[in-house]
């Protein structure tokens, strides 16, 4: 058990500064359950990791372990929790849970033996808590942590404190808040970077591999991560790459789901299945008409990739600047937001807000004389009217 140990201050001896501070403050780390998901890749291990050194230092009452060490592995969960509790530990942090077979029945037990023991852990966004055979529900409260927003990047490289703004904030005073968004930084000339390569805080250790090491994530989710959490064959896996690559080719992609069948040789169940694992590990964002609810055996409307970073780790050659725009509005506005599909414009928005996306030359024609109805713009540093920055939107409220 010492080397579990040895390991978790090995891990914590070479952290950058604390970042994301505004997710870490809205964590109530001290519950006695708590599940962090997240896509691989946001940065749900160095998150912890962070927190741990902050808030712990080098105090024996926390330990961080992750469920796919080879050190950690010579022994049960329950047992590192059991001798963590008897030895005076306070928070135990679990890294990678889907990855540890039996993990949820561990987990009931060291939560019902050990209640003063702060359970933390880590996994697949597809980690589904609430369908676990032991029912952890009710035990542990769930957060998930997204990639980088536009502001957040912009904090990160230009190392600067940003507000962030509700979206009625932002249509009411756009220009305002964009004068106070360029006394501090120049936020147009940065957006074009995170478009590329700024979702994934990845991106912080070279740019020049960036989508080399996305697609080596992409191919990780799919060749491990999807088959060991939802058990698809691994030799099917090479159907669900065929999917993406149909859909990263004609994003907005609106599926017909009987030709789409018969192409990837699937029966429309599992086709749907497959849908389904894409949305919830994060790679592709499906939309649907307002008043519409998205369910496993619902076919989408339209389907996006989750963000523009992995659109361009397809290569610069394949991306459609209006896919582009398009897919960057509805991954920052969908984390809080409920965004459909529109028959004039591209998006409605919490079933009030009409938005047409595109260029600085986009006019209203297609929702003149709507109600409630935006143009989110690219290639402006500045809006007028109802006409907003499409940038801007990447300071919208977590």
């Amino acid at each position: 058990m010492e080397k579990v140990y040895i390991l978790h201050q090995q891990l914590l001896s070479n952290l950058k500064p604390i970042f994301r501070r505004e997710f870490i403050d809205e964590i109530s780390w001290d519950e006695s359950g708590v599940a962090l998901m997240g896509a691989r890749g946001v940065g749900k291990t160095t998150l912890m990791l962070q927190y741990i050194k902050e808030r712990f230092k080098s105090s024996t009452s926390v330990l961080y372990v992750s469920m796919d060490h080879i050190v950690v592995q010579e022994h049960s969960l329950y047992d590192i929790a059991a001798y963590h509790s008897n030895n005076g530990g306070t928070h135990l942090f679990v890294d990678e849970i889907h990855k540890y077979e039996g993990w949820s029945i561990h987990l009931k037990s060291i939560y019902d033996t050990y209640p003063n023991l702060n359970v933390i852990v880590s996994g697949s966004s597809m980690l589904q808590l609430y369908k676990s055979k032991a029912d952890l529900s009710r035990r542990y409260v769930s957060y998930e942590l997204r990639g980088l927003s536009f502001r957040e990047y912009l904090e990160i490289e230009h190392k600067v404190a940003l507000d962030s703004y509700s979206l009625e904030e932002i249509l009411e005073n756009h220009v305002d808040i964009t004068h106070e968004i360029n006394e501090k930084v120049d936020a147009f000339q940065n957006f074009k970077s995170y478009l590329k390569h700024g979702y994934y805080p990845i991106y912080m250790k070279g740019t020049k591999t960036y989508g080399e090491k996305l697609q080596n994530i992409l191919n990780t989710i799919l060749e491990i991560d999807i088959p060991y959490v939802t058990g698809v064959q691994v030799q099917n896996v090479h159907k669900i790459k065929k999917l993406i690559s149909i859909i990263a080719k004609s994003v907005p992609f609106q599926p017909n789901i009987t030709k789409l069948a018969a192409a990837l040789e699937l029966n429309r169940t599992t086709l749907y299945q497959y849908i389904d694992y894409l949305v919830r590990a994060r790679i592709i964002t499906a939309v649907n008409s307002p008043g519409k609810s998205y369910t496993v055996m619902n076919k989408p409307d339209k389907i996006y990739l989750h963000n523009t970073n992995i659109a361009y780790s397809f290569g610069e050659q394949s991306v459609n600047i209006g896919s582009i725009r398009e897919t960057f509005f509805l991954n920052q506005l969908e984390v809080n937001h409920r965004v459909s599909t529109a028959k004039k414009g591209d998006f409605t928005v919490d079933e009030k807000y009409i938005f047409e996306i595109g260029g600085p030359s986009k006019n209203y024609k297609q929702i003149a004389g709507l109600e409630g109805s935006y143009i989110a713009a690219d290639e402006m540093p500045i809006g007028f009217g109802n006409k907003v920055p499409l940038w801007l939107f990447g300071f919208l409220k977590l």
